[in-house]
């Protein structure tokens, strides 16, 4: 569970190879093409599941939540997106469903407030309120409430960590996550998250001693940013060393982008991990 060999101290770093260094758009030349066809396949499935789109859960705009069912009365995987916070939407990442789908896993994608039209600590209160809503209506749409996973992407990792103390949730898979939050606080992101370092530390699970004791599985791609790859190493670590439930598993090849196709397809290994996690 130790870091990657290549992973450099960001501390160290000039404030232009720091903000390099978290720049996954320009690590990936495909970014652009990556993205158009997300959206693609989003916008085929959900044209093709439109009974439970925008529900809302909350009074701002992007407090909706877009659910896939695939199996009435079944397991419900939480998605929430990533964009470092400030980007995306619940619609781009529709098509991340199809995989669990597959195997009779209805999705549950969450959208929420961006930055900087609120602040961090808002952002993971909508993302609570979410569940508190969606594990109150799961009877009537359709869902069990007591199987529920919560995942997410990027910054989607980084909130899904933040709830998995959420008493309605079993347990969690975290794809690419950052979950120390000061190497953000010192880079171009912060110009519109605005973090202080009180609200850094708040919101970085890997600097609390202990942590959820619920199962937790949290993947990165060998391809990826090596201090990205490095915020994932390190959060196993923490939790392996206060005896607390951790599998991390880095995606062969993958980069930040292309490590979504493995949750997309019915037979990736994000969508065989939140199977696993649901018979836990």
């Amino acid at each position: 569970m130790s870091a990657p060999v290549d992973a450099p101290d960001w501390s160290k770093l000039t404030q232009d190879a720091l903000d390099l260094g978290l720049n996954n758009s320009l690590a990936v030349p495909e970014t652009a093409t990556i993205v158009g066809g997300w959206d693609k396949l989003s916008a085929e499935l959900r044209a093709r599941h439109p009974q439970y789109l925008d529900l809302r859960y909350g009074p701002r705009e992007r407090n909706r939540i877009d659910l896939l069912k695939a199996n009435s009365g079944g397991p419900t995987l939480v998605f929430i997106h990533g964009g470092y916070w400030q980007t995306r939407a619940k619609e781009n990442f529709t098509f991340c469903a199809a995989g669990p789908m597959a195997h009779r896993i209805n999705v549950a994608l969450v959208g929420y407030t961006l930055a900087p039209d609120v602040t961090l600590d808002q952002i993971v209160d909508e993302v609570r309120a979410a569940i508190d809503y969606l594990a109150g209506e799961l009877p009537t749409l359709g869902g069990d409430p007591e199987q529920i996973v919560v995942s997410g992407w990027s910054a989607g990792g980084h909130l899904s960590s933040m709830v998995l103390g959420h008493p309605r949730i079993k347990a969690g898979l975290l794809i690419s996550g950052v979950y120390d939050l000061e190497p953000i606080r010192h880079s171009y992101l912060n110009a519109k998250l605005g973090l202080d370092e009180a609200t850094s530390r708040r919101n970085s699970p890997v600097v609390h001693p202990g942590g959820v004791n619920k199962p937790l599985v949290i993947a990165a791609g060998s391809g990826e940013l090596p201090l990205l790859r490095k915020q994932s190493a390190d959060f196993a670590a923490h939790r392996a060393l206060h005896g607390l439930p951790v599998v991390y598993e880095e995606i062969p090849g993958a980069n930040h982008f292309t490590m979504l196709n493995e949750l997309a397809s019915p037979a990736g290994r994000l969508t065989t991990l939140v199977r696993q996690l649901f018979t836990r």
